[in-house]
């Protein structure tokens, strides 16, 4: 009994990868067996989401305020925010433009023929277009102020954590020794928020079962098919951003792509059955910090970049617009299309928290633009769920070398340490390293 017991702790400890993998397989059969069954297993993987989702907003306030507490001078985070900043936009950019070269050359949606004047906007994709039609370019700049300090964790609305968070972060800074008290304090409520992350994790299996079950269940592989070129060149494109756009980063900060995310394949799986890379937030900032990338950098560019950083998002934005286009035989000229990149750039910041977020933003970008009918988006909406997947897994990539850029850039990144993490190693320090973030030395890397 005692050698059962372990083994099943195992099974959701060091093995919850494979614990997972077998989830979604057993998930993915019962969704092509008995359609209605698996379909109705979408409550098991909406309520894993939720219970990660409820502490992102603790996760987020407790792993800045810890971090911009610890660290040094203000002026150092502010320096390591615009870098973070910086890397976020040249990836993000790199994503877009990829998609739109992509589209462009092999060009999946000639042939369609569709007449935007057909199609009616129904269903979940009329809410999603509607909420898109209503939203503007400076939406997320706008939004991100919180109407009181309680409504931006109500709402889980990351860039309006953000900003409460680093606000008090640098008040406490301010206060000197008075409130080194409080950062303790904080800091103990963030060890016990990620003790409540560690025994949801437990149900990480479940939910990925119940989110693949209902997946397979509800769109099957007649919606797959139908569109299956589109969905499959966007999945290929996806692996080879994360293998060479990816790769060739990982590379210049002195690791390589595979370990890197063998080492986080757990999260990779989790995402990829939920098709949500935001229930693997707590979880990716003690792997980075356990990796060798500083607490206080850690802290402020995992949670910024949910809400910059969002590769996948980029990458589909680019794809589905075109794609539309196409189908539509709406022919889009080079100044057309830079045009398009100037406002998906833009529109694409600040979707974290947002139900759909990428079908949203694509809405609002199609009615910001003229030139593409946003009805088009009905076209998509079917393989909506199984674009998501990749969405989740491309952004999550990104998401795991933003911290490790920074902190290279910083000459902080401990490299020794996360080749030996990643060989599968253990450190003689257990905690990953916390020190202040320094002036940068001599101005490089």
């Amino acid at each position: 009994m005692s050698s059962a017991t372990s083994a099943l702790r195992a099974a959701f400890t060091t093995k919850l990868w494979l614990t997972v993998l077998i989830a979604l397989a057993l998930g993915a059969l019962l969704g092509l067996v008995a359609p209605d069954t698996g379909a109705a297993m979408q409550p098991l993987g909406d309520g894993f989401i939720s219970l990660i989702r409820m502490l992102v907003g603790p996760v987020i306030f407790c792993t800045i305020v810890t971090g911009i507490a610890s660290a040094g001078a203000l002026a150092g985070m502010g320096r390591v925010g615009v870098k973070a900043l910086v890397y976020f936009e040249i990836i993000t950019t790199i994503a877009l433009v990829m998609g739109l070269v992509v589209m462009d050359v092999l060009r999946p949606g000639d042939g369609v023929h569709a007449d935007p004047d057909a199609i009616k906007l129904t269903g979940k994709a009329g809410e999603y277009a509607a909420e898109g039609q209503h939203q503007h370019w400076y939406d997320f700049l706008v939004n991100i102020i919180p109407e009181s300090v309680v409504s931006a964790f109500v709402d889980g609305n990351v860039l309006q954590i953000l900003l409460v968070s680093v606000l008090f972060a640098i008040a406490l800074k301010m206060m000197g020794d008075r409130g080194a008290p409080i950062a303790r304090g904080v800091e103990r409520v963030g060890e016990a928020v990620f003790g409540i992350v560690r025994l949801i994790m437990y149900l990480a299996p479940i939910g990925a079962f119940g989110a693949m079950a209902y997946t397979t269940g509800k769109f099957g592989t007649k919606t797959l098919t139908s569109l299956g070129t589109f969905v499959g060149l966007f999945w290929a494109t996806g692996i080879v951003f994360c293998l060479l756009v990816l790769g060739v980063v990982a590379r210049l900060c002195g690791i390589r792509i595979i370990p890197l995310y063998r080492y986080f394949k757990d999260e990779l799986l989790i995402t990829l059955g939920t098709a949500n890379y935001e229930a693997v937030m707590p979880q990716l900032i003690e792997k980075l910090e356990k990796l060798g990338c500083p607490r206080p950098i850690v802290g402020l560019v995992v949670p910024s970049g949910y809400a910059f950083n969002s590769d996948g998002v980029c990458l589909y934005m680019g794809f589905a617009g075109l794609y539309i286009a196409q189908a539509f035989d709406i022919s889009m000229s080079f100044w057309q299309q830079l045009g398009l990149l100037a406002v998906f750039l833009i529109t694409s910041k600040g979707g974290a928290g947002i139900a759909g977020a990428g079908f949203v933003l694509l809405a609002a970008s199609l009615s910001t633009t003229g030139v593409i009918p946003i009805a088009g988006i009905m076209l998509i909406f079917g393989v909506d769920r199984f674009l998501s997947m990749m969405r989740g897994i491309v952004s999550l990539c990104g998401q795991m070398l933003a911290s490790i850029v920074v902190s290279k850039w910083e000459g902080v990144f401990d490299r020794d340490r996360a080749r030996l993490v990643l060989a599968g190693g253990v450190p003689a320090d257990a905690p990953a390293p916390a020190d202040p973030v320094p002036a940068p030395a001599g101005g490089k890397a």
